[in-house]
């Protein structure tokens, strides 16, 4: 379908919780889904988008962390609508950057290994587990569909906040 524009931070509406997907049978979702996927490989370090990052205010995510030097448990690409996360465990540090912040990186605690419930695209439930930097990017993922960014998460303003050098 289409490139998206990314929001930006301080827009507004990265700030609204999305709304749960109902229809899985119509052209919306299908349209949506194709916008987020085009939007993300026109962003070559990106490893993970969610669809209020492109003004579509659903519980939609698209992670892809295959294009990550990383390794990772499941490691391709995956659509989760409607995700929930069920369990948790651990806490990790680690640097996250964002498209909606594109200037920026921070360091942030979150889950070493989640378990999340989620429908896929013709709405059927599933569930993943992951752990490491996959769980880390669903986790980032999840929050803007909850209105949050990663600047919420963090400890310390002054200290774990980093100016990218480029961008």
């Amino acid at each position: 379908m289409a490139v998206r524009e990314i929001l930006l931070y301080p827009d507004p509406q990265l700030k609204v919780v999305s709304s749960e997907v109902t229809d899985f049978e119509g052209t919306e979702l299908r349209d949506m889904l194709q916008d987020l996927e085009d939007t993300l490989d026109d962003s070559p370090f990106c490893v993970g988008i969610a669809a209020p990052q492109i003004a579509a205010m659903r519980r939609i995510l698209l992670i892809d962390v295959s294009r990550s030097r990383k390794p990772v448990p499941n490691g391709g690409r995956l659509f989760l609508i409607n995700p929930v996360v069920v369990e948790s465990e651990g806490a990790i540090l680690g640097r996250e950057g964002c498209l909606s912040l594109p200037h920026l990186t921070a360091n942030v605690t979150r889950a070493q290994s989640i378990v999340v419930k989620y429908n896929d695209r013709n709405g059927s439930e599933h569930t993943l587990a992951s752990s490491e930097f996959e769980a880390r990017v669903i986790l980032h993922e999840l929050d803007h569909l909850d209105g949050l960014l990663f600047l919420d998460r963090v400890s310390s303003l002054k200290t774990d906040i980093f100016r990218r050098k480029r961008y």
